[in-house]
């Protein structure tokens, strides 16, 4: 290699490690959104006098909105071009967040986390297409290792600073502190991220297809989020939106099946492995935030734990990716990605039956290890799953795949937290309808001197302390239930992991 071909591959390589560094910085920018809100749902929930379902709408409304505009990254890219596109994103992503710490109701923080997620989609999709792009498929496995680095340092750095901000200042600021990081990767996309040569092509959007599937996740999700309150199937509410998602959801797929150009080519699913790895992603997705949900409101709720504790232990779960990821990194190449995949969620099966073994004096080591073992399997199952699902698909699909497997992904997240949240309220009423059975001035327990003295019944101060005592340990029942259904979930995910046909690594 003569002196002048050497400095072009060193300036070559140079210039994709700055597009992947790039890449992966934007990627853990959308990351921090999703996790940070969590660690001051508590203190939100306070300010606008929400309920457990209405404040999870800050989290899944995002999810849903991410959802819905993240089929869209392919036919944006082709249109404006994949820097732009960038560009636009993460202006609109911080402006959007700035709005959400502005807000001075619920309503209003809804529909900026909405604006937040929808801006937000097109960013990780086209991250992770231009990050396959700039380097050969044989140094995929390591690319996607380092660019999901992104989606694990998000969960690290959010909840731990934000639950400090929180506490210290206000739950507004876990918002204005994505700023400073939006400039930096900003400033990265627009030095290092080169617009594609050559003209872009018009690309025809199919409408029908965009607006029957938005319609479609929407209505489902809405059922979700508020059967609980309006009691399901009594509901006409819960009838119609229902009836709205299976009408919508047949529309787009049969307009899919017999349009020229439809908004998603479902001839895609005829990859064995990528079909098998959507049905791994949804489920991954499932698995992958609820903890954080449920987590936030039961620490601080039943037992009083400060934000920037809550905040910390959080960071737990992103310590354990963290390690995932590194380990992968360097053996990832070496382990049968099927082995890696049902370890890691063997991983969470045990964290998720761990946490609903816990009680009202769950402790703080309790939360930290099985927090912290649950974003290991997070990180084992990412990078093979990434790499398996896209493995045997034409390369002029990755794009137009990336958009569904995160669409999926998202979709998973929303609909496992609203029904594990409806999980939480439903069982919670009814542990606190059998515990009030022992509430009877026969029961001899209730008689003893020193639960006389603080649950007296002759009282009106002794009844509330002793319903305030009932209502908390029925609610901790209703999260063991929600953690059950956790584990159930990551160990259903195992057996799929046998569809996977073999493919040349």
């Amino acid at each position: 290699m003569t002196t002048a071909e050497a400095m072009t591959a060193e300036a070559s390589f140079f210039r994709r490690a700055m597009i992947l560094l790039t890449l992966t910085f934007v990627t853990m920018l959308y990351a921090m959104t999703i996790t940070i809100a969590n660690v001051a749902l508590p203190q939100m929930q306070g300010t606008f006098s929400a309920t457990t379902d209405q404040i999870a709408w800050v989290i899944t409304f995002n999810i849903v909105a991410t959802a819905v505009a993240t089929p869209l990254a392919g036919w944006l890219a082709a249109r404006f071009g994949r820097r732009r596109l960038m560009l636009f994103c993460v202006a609109s992503f911080a402006a959007a967040s700035v709005l959400c710490g502005l807000a001075t109701s619920l309503e209003e923080v809804v529909f900026y986390r909405i604006l937040q997620g929808a801006f937000g989609a097109p960013m990780v999709p086209v991250a992770q297409a231009i990050a396959l792009d700039s380097y050969p498929k044989r140094q995929h496995n390591t690319v996607m290792s380092i660019w999901g680095m992104g989606v694990i340092i998000g969960p690290i750095i959010a909840p731990t600073i934000g639950g400090y901000l929180s506490e210290a200042y206000s739950w507004r600021w876990v918002f204005f502190m994505i700023v400073p990081f939006a400039v930096v990767a900003f400033a990265g996309v627009w030095g290092f991220v080169k617009a594609r040569g050559g003209t872009r092509e018009s690309i025809r959007l199919d409408w029908i297809g965009l607006l029957a599937l938005s319609a479609a996740i929407a209505a489902f999700q809405f059922m979700l989020d508020r059967g609980e309150r309006n009691d399901w199937f009594d509901s006409p509410e819960i009838i119609l939106e229902a009836a709205i998602a299976v009408l919508a959801f047949y529309v787009f797929i049969a307009h899919s099946l017999t349009a020229r150009q439809p908004f998603l080519n479902l001839r895609l699913f005829r990859n064995r492995n990528y079909s098998v790895g959507l049905i791994l992603v949804l489920m991954f997705g499932m698995l992958n935030f609820t903890p954080m949900v449920l987590l936030p409101p039961m620490l601080q709720g039943l037992q009083g734990f400060p934000d920037s504790i809550i905040g910390n232990l959080l960071g737990f779960r992103g310590l354990g990716t963290f390690f995932a990821f590194t380990t992968m990194l360097f053996v990832g190449t070496k382990i049968n990605p099927k082995l890696s995949m049902a370890t890691g969620f063997g991983c969470q099966a045990v964290a998720g039956y761990a946490m609903s073994n816990f009680d009202i004096y769950v402790t703080m080591v309790d939360v930290a290890w099985t927090s912290c073992l649950q974003g290991f399997g997070v990180g084992l199952v990412w990078v093979p799953l990434a790499v398996v699902t896209f493995a045997t698909l034409d390369p002029r699909a990755v794009g137009e795949g990336t958009a569904v497997f995160h669409l999926l992904r998202n979709v998973g997240s929303s609909i496992h937290i609203s029904i594990s949240i409806a999980l939480v309220i439903r069982t919670s009423k009814i542990s606190y309808a059998d515990l009030t059975v022992f509430i009877s001035p026969l029961n001899e327990m209730l008689a003893l001197p020193g639960v006389r003295g603080l649950w007296d019944m002759n009282s009106k101060t002794g009844l509330s302390a002793l319903s305030g005592e009932i209502q908390r340990q029925a609610t901790m029942i209703g999260y063991v239930n929600a953690f059950q259904f956790f584990w159930i979930t990551a160990l259903a995910a195992m057996p799929l992991l046998l569809l996977l046909a073999k493919w040349k690594r």
